[in-house]
């Protein structure tokens, strides 16, 4: 790694500009240019992963990243009073054995085994997820219990013959009782959109295999010890019972990865550094202008790593894309995360629970020390995250961090969940662009700037969740990091990163590195993509789409990153 002038080792006097190498802070000189073989926009999971990978080959590294303190992007660990939060709820699971081997490779002495648990709240009540019949039926009472039954075995008799939306869909399969309390509320908390605005593909992608009868009839079998099979022997594939996970969060890892590729001596971390520029030189190479709050640092380098927002990006680059404006069209949906700290004991064993209540806007809410004991400091005190899903800049977004909390009391209360009066204390985390949104042009938009990119600059690569605007696991996005690193290396691009099955099915269930590894390096150039490297790639989660304008036009449900 080369640099235009001399500098010195400083200890940061504050974290406003100083990037690790060697577990001290180093100060930049503000007209210091950086000369490295691939700059990388991005410390989250693939941002690192691909410095991570290219580092160990002798490359020299330039990551950027916007946030002050943190790395790891979604995937990082807030810490709050000594209190850590986990934002989204990430359970390390890949069934591609090269993620496996690189994770436990950055963080080999630190994974804990988790037990795997997550129900569904709905007025005091808790119901197992996917639902059991007879538990969910018993739950309801009688009287609502005949009611979903009797609404059931209507819709059976009579099914909407011309199904378009989510609600058809799902109304078809369960009654238009199950369906609004189960599927209603929830799914458009998430998404923002109505469920009869939601495609018909997107449920019968997410829901397949799981119907009312056949649980039931299951049920049947399963109490009268005719089977023994876990989920009350349904169709659909039975989910982990238990997870691996960083004792510390997930930003453990990232931390982790941080620190190795500083201390290789190949690598330096900008923290609180966003793009201002990128900029082809002319010959295949680029020269990238980052701000941070003490001035810009230029940066050269011959590849250039993007896992920043395809829509930022494009606003970014020069010479600027002809399809700077099919970017400007993408859009995200963000969320954020209202801690609560409680003088209580845990008030659930679960990972998390999934709010059905209307009376609500709260989601999800997390049992942070159910992912690990060492998320909370205090063994008398509860840390709940609560997550409430909007749009950046709307009502919850805006809210003031005090106002945000007072919300998260309330609505704990009505829940019937906590007394207020317990709380005490209360942290807000906010996440932008955690999903990107899947309208009925996205995929036209994605492709015609990837298709541009990747012709007239095939030194700049794309990678992860909205780099290449797909709503993917943390292991999707490392492995297009993985295979980006491979491209670079092997100096032209070898692996088709986007070359995934899109409809094919991703579960959380089989065994954890159940594919070999990546092929050897010095066989990449005559291999496909490996059956490890499509394990991961296709790690992506169903995303609802709006119904066609025109309604003849049925689109094939596509999966995310």
């Amino acid at each position: 790694m080369k640099r235009s002038v001399d500098y010195e080792y400083y200890k940061a006097v504050d974290d406003s500009r100083w990037f690790f190498r060697q577990g001290v802070y180093v100060v930049l000189e503000l007209k210091e240019t950086l000369d490295v073989d691939v700059a990388i926009i991005g410390a989250g999971p693939a941002g690192l992963t691909a410095g991570y990978q290219l580092i160990k080959a002798g490359k020299s590294v330039a990551i950027i990243e916007r946030d002050p303190v943190y790395v790891g992007g979604i995937s990082r660990t807030v810490e709050h009073e000594g209190y850590r939060f986990d934002i989204g709820g990430h359970r390390f699971f890949s069934k591609s054995q090269a993620v496996v081997d690189l994770w436990n490779e950055i963080l080999p002495d630190d994974f804990i085994q988790r037990p795997r648990m997550s129900r569904i709240y709905y007025e005091g009540k808790f119901y197992s997820y996917p639902l059991r019949a007879f538990e969910a039926l018993g739950n309801l009472g009688i009287l609502r219990s005949t009611a979903c039954m009797a609404s059931y075995l209507w819709r059976r008799a009579f099914p909407i013959r011309e199904v378009k939306s989510f609600e058809d869909w799902t109304t078809n399969q369960f009654g238009e009782k199950l369906y609004t309390i189960f599927f209603k509320t929830y799914t458009e908390k998430v998404w923002g959109m109505p469920c009869n605005e939601m495609s018909a593909d997107w449920a019968a992608q997410r829901i397949k295999g799981l119907s009312l009868m056949g649980a039931v009839v299951d049920g049947l079998k399963r109490s009268l010890g005719f089977n023994k099979r876990p989920n009350d022997g349904q169709a659909v594939k039975t989910l982990l019972e238990t997870f691996r996970y960083p004792r510390l969060g997930p930003g453990m890892m990232w931390d982790a990865a941080r620190d190795n590729i500083v201390a290789s001596g190949k690598g330096v971390v900008l923290m609180n550094h966003a793009l201002d520029r990128l900029a082809s030189d002319g010959q295949g190479g680029w020269s990238m202008a980052a701000n941070g709050p003490e001035g810009t640092v230029q940066i050269r380098a011959a590849h250039a790593i993007s896992s920043a927002p395809m829509r930022e990006l494009a606003n970014r680059l020069h010479p600027q894309p002809a399809t700077t404006l099919e970017a400007s069209k993408l859009r995200y949906r963000d969320f954020l995360t209202v801690a609560l700290m409680i003088d209580s004991e845990d008030l659930f064993p679960d990972n998390w629970i999934y709010i059905h209540d209307s009376k609500v806007k709260v989601g999800r809410v997390q049992n942070f020390r159910s992912w690990s004991p060492e998320m909370v400091p205090d063994p008398k005190v509860a840390c709940v995250g609560l997550e409430y899903f909007c749009f950046e800049g709307d009502g919850l977004w805006s809210a003031p961090d005090e106002e945000l909390v007072a919300l998260a009391k309330r609505e704990m209360e009505i829940l019937g969940l906590v007394d207020p009066t317990k709380v005490v204390g209360g942290a807000v985390v906010r996440q932008e662009k955690a999903y990107p949104v899947y309208d009925e042009d996205y995929a036209t938009n994605v492709a015609a700037m990837r298709h541009e990119l990747e012709e007239r600059f095939p030194t700049l690569h794309l990678v992860g969740r909205n780099g290449m605007h797909r709503y993917n696991n943390q292991d999707h996005a490392m492995m297009t990091a993985m295979l980006t690193a491979e491209n670079i290396l092997a100096g032209k691009r070898v692996y088709d990163t986007w070359c995934v099955n899109e409809d094919a099915e991703y579960h959380e269930s089989g065994d954890e590195g159940a594919e070999a590894g990546l092929p050897a390096r010095e066989a990449a150039e005559t291999r496909p993509l490996s059956d490890d490297q499509i394990a991961a790639l296709t790690s992506l989660r169903g995303v609802p789409e709006r119904i066609a304008a025109n309604s003849e036009a049925k689109p094939s449900p596509r999966k995310s990153a």
